[in-house]
């Protein structure tokens, strides 16, 4: 597992909620989900996102958009339209006045708007993330990032479009599993821009004695690492994976794995029939007491703490 794919293991599609929207001039919705990730991409016609704060980008076919919430925006076929339409939570839609839209506008199988034949067609996939390695991701992305049609050569969009249509067994799934790959072809095609700020781990993963490293941390991070076990699994010294390492990453190799096992111990703390114990031995730690203390000294609040913040319930410290 690469870095990139250590932390997309977080935000994999599950019951991802899918939607082809057709709509005629002129026309808006507002997105106020709060979902943290969504991407759309203009199947027919053009669009404009509208962030709350900052200034509208457009949308052309073939474009594809990452939208990361949980902001509100609005895509509209023009800036100044006003919004018709209301996403909140729950994939719930309303008039701007409260009035019901989820019957009114259906036109089928995951298909919403006017018309089905309706001059603006876009489809827009949302993950709900909520993972501490999901949030290593999201912290990366601009809040709003726009990729050229040119940009992304995949068959992935078409495909995905006309599975949508779809609705035999096994099909959400299907789904998910597309919107997954086309959500990695296009955080690749982005990282690629000059643009984009690139993040170090993504860079570094080009590095061949960097990338091995990352990808040993990333696939073992409950084996007992040092920077020497490190170096001889990437056939080099110590001193250079450290040097290299620091310079490429932004911090030395320990301190990576020590956040990315911590990373990973807060997702499993999630888990209702987690405990303490069993969390520290998945992620490299020797006892519940050793994860609660890099887990205080590091984040400030020990893994109780960390469980009641997020909504678990409470678990016992053992193994």
């Amino acid at each position: 597992m690469d870095a990139l794919a250590g932390l997309l293991d977080g935000p994999r599609a599950r019951g991802a909620f899918l939607m082809r929207s057709v709509f005629d001039p002129p026309w808006s919705v507002r997105i106020q989900d709060h979902a943290p990730l969504t991407l759309v991409t203009m199947l027919r016609g053009t669009a404009w996102v509208v962030p709350d704060q900052g200034a509208p980008v457009p949308l052309r076919p073939g474009d594809v958009s990452i939208i990361r919430g949980p902001e509100p925006y609005t895509i509209a076929d023009d800036p100044a339209t006003a919004p018709r339409a209301v996403i909140h939570p729950g994939e719930h839609s309303t008039t701007p006045t409260g009035d019901e839209l989820c019957q009114v506008m259906d036109l089928g199988i995951r298909t919403w708007g006017e018309r089905a034949d309706g001059m603006a067609v876009l489809l827009s996939g949302t993950y709900q993330l909520e993972g501490e390695v999901s949030q290593r991701l999201l912290r990366v992305l601009p809040h709003l990032l726009v990729l050229p049609a040119g940009a992304l050569d995949s068959p992935l969009i078409p495909l995905l479009s006309d599975e949508m249509t779809k609705d035999e067994p096994g099909q959400d799934v299907v789904l998910d599993r597309l919107l997954d790959l086309l959500l990695i072809a296009v955080l690749r095609a982005w990282f690629s821009r000059p643009e984009a700020a690139t993040p170090a781990w993504y860079r570094a993963h080009g590095d061949p004695v960097v990338g091995r490293a990352l990808r040993l941390l990333h696939d073992h991070p409950a084996k007992p690492w040092t920077v020497a076990a490190l170096a001889a699994g990437t056939g080099t010294s110590r001193a250079v994976l450290a040097r290299r390492f620091t310079e490429l990453v932004g911090e030395p190799p320990m301190a990576y794995l020590t956040n990315w096992r911590l990373a990973l111990a807060a997702d499993l703390l999630r888990e209702p029939d987690a405990t303490v114990g069993a969390v520290a031995r998945q992620v490299g730690y020797s006892s519940s007491f050793a994860l609660s203390a890099a887990f205080k000294r590091v984040r400030g609040l020990s893994p109780t703490e960390h469980r009641q913040a997020v909504g678990s319930p409470d678990l016992t410290p053992v193994g």
